[in-house]
């Protein structure tokens, strides 16, 4: 213990300068990263192509490269899984982070490069380890092991003649830790990268039941199932019974505010601390780095130039573009990003607002595609799931899963939104319970409550309780259990909501 706090003490005072350095210089700090990642990648096929040779600012930069989504790159993406080398980036890259992004239901294909493994995603664990490090210097963190709940990954079936990989992207991480994170981890490097979840479930239970784990890393929601499980297998009341050291959570991928009840309920501790990070398969992006706030700064420094379209603009065939020097506080804006694995004005697919801007600091507010403007409402996946904590505290109840979309304008019937809720445990009134969110929506989106008073274009929401387990088979049948894998929680179409309503045997909504 005293050799890693030493570690991390020293690794933290390192950071610090070049913490402060992006801090008080953050649009300097981004244009010279810029400039680096166009001068590597200028002799790559995509360099060629876009004259990166040419590129000597910013305005440049935007004006020769076009923003591109994974459709676009895909043509590139494609010959490097098949081999072909400098084509995107100029080092060789054996890694593919498999996406299971919520963006478009087929998977996608993340190259990720040494550069990206080792000064991002890696640099970004480490980085979360020292700001919890210099939080909470009393930590005992590693007297016992890291719960790690992880995906899987296989061999790049298109590329025979290489060492070459591709999945999850925690797998791919899981897969490259240093030799000091595999041996304070948990479960065994086997069982962490089965590809079949519902077997890895109970292996894991099997293997951690015994460790002294104190620390948890995953996705809230797969989190709490293996937890759900390891308490049933334990027979225990809560995790401290079995876990009496754990103190801290790190989780991202899906907001915790809905399942935050539900953890201090199996961690029923006031020395429990809860961290969330914002990585996702194309990086590393921002980590919460201040106890009393759950914004996250956006890390600067790791090989990603940003920028940033307002949300009123994700449309626009030319759409206005900001760096991070034109950012406002409040604003929600659409994430690009270009990185040292050769992703180039990509589209990652998020909606962001920042909180501050000395230092920036960020709140993922949704998805691009995922929120409910059928009526000119703009409910964003921050807003469903503020509201349903909202309801949820008030009523007693816990969620499991939701997701939710419109219910159309027919024949002189008026729309409305659907929501279909697993929960693990039942509010004390549905129908109070359903007021609740509808009530909270309106408090927090102006453009809800305009559509909703007196009834003008929505009525009230339709709330559909359903069994324990129909998120999880419908999950499954999608091929999207375990993992980084996530519930869409908003659409804009009824794609999700009729799929679930036909599982269930609701092929077509009530009426109100």
């Amino acid at each position: 213990m005293a050799l890693f706090n030493s570690i991390f003490t020293w690794m933290m005072k390192k950071r610090i300068h070049q913490i402060e350095l992006f801090q008080k210089y953050p649009y300097e700090v981004q244009t010279e990263l810029m400039g680096s990642l166009i001068n590597k990648a200028a002799k790559t096929v995509y360099g060629q192509k876009f004259g990166f040779s040419n590129i000597r600012s910013v305005s440049d930069f935007q004006k020769q490269l076009p923003i591109q989504n994974h459709q676009d790159l895909f043509p590139y993406i494609d010959r490097i899984m098949h081999g072909e080398k400098n084509v995107l980036w100029p080092t060789e890259i054996k890694w593919f982070a498999k996406s299971s992004g919520t963006t478009n239901s087929r998977s996608k294909f993340i190259p990720v490069s040494n550069e990206a493994l080792n000064d991002c995603h890696l640099k970004g664990g480490k980085d979360m380890l020292s700001f919890y490090f210099n939080n909470y210097e009393d930590t005992k963190m590693f007297t016992g092991k890291s719960l790690v709940i992880g995906g899987s990954h296989q061999v790049n079936q298109l590329n025979q003649n290489a060492n070459s990989f591709y999945g999850d992207v925690s797998a791919v991480l899981i897969s490259n830790l240093p030799w000091w994170a595999q041996l304070v981890r948990t479960p065994s490097l086997e069982i962490a990268l089965m590809d079949e979840w519902e077997a890895k479930l109970e292996k894991m239970v099997e293997n951690c039941l015994h460790e002294n784990v104190t620390s948890i890393s995953g996705v809230p929601t797969w989190a709490m199932v293996l937890l759900e499980k390891i308490l049933a297998a334990k027979g225990a009341d809560n995790l401290m019974d079995i876990w009496p050291n754990l103190e801290v959570f790190f989780h991202g991928a899906v907001a915790f505010g809905p399942y935050e009840s539900q953890f201090k309920r199996l961690i029923p501790s006031n020395k429990m601390h809860y961290l969330e990070t914002y990585n996702a398969s194309e990086g590393f992006f921002g980590i919460q780095d201040q106890k009393d706030s759950k914004d996250m700064l956006l890390m600067l420094d790791y090989g990603i130039f940003y920028e940033f379209i307002p949300f009123h603009e994700i449309d626009s065939e030319y759409p206005k573009v900001l760096d991070i020097s034109s950012v406002e506080i409040g604003k929600i804006y659409a994430l690009i990003i270009t990185t040292n694995a050769g992703l180039w004005r990509y589209r990652i697919g998020d909606t962001i607002t920042f909180t501050s801007l000395n230092p920036h600091r960020i709140r993922i507010v949704g998805r691009t595609k995922h929120f409910i403007n059928a009526f000119g409402e703009e409910v964003m996946i921050e807003n469903a799931e503020n509201a349903i904590s909202v309801a949820c505290m008030k009523t007693a109840a816990e969620i499991s899963n939701f997701t939710a979309g419109p219910r159309y304008l027919n024949k002189g019937q008026k729309g409305c939104h659907e929501w279909v809720i697993e929960f693990h445990r039942r509010p004390d009134d549905l129908n109070r319970f359903t007021q609740i969110l509808d009530e909270t929506l309106r408090e927090i989106n102006s453009d809800y409550d305009a559509k909703r008073h007196k009834d003008i274009a929505l009525v009230s929401p339709i709330v559909y309780v359903v069994d324990p387990g129909v998120f999880h088979n419908w999950m499954k049948g999608r091929g999207k259990l375990g993992g980084q894998n996530k519930v869409p929680r908003l659409a804009n179409n009824r794609e999700y909501l009729d799929e679930i309503l036909t599982l269930i045997g609701h092929a077509h909504p009530p009426d109100n």
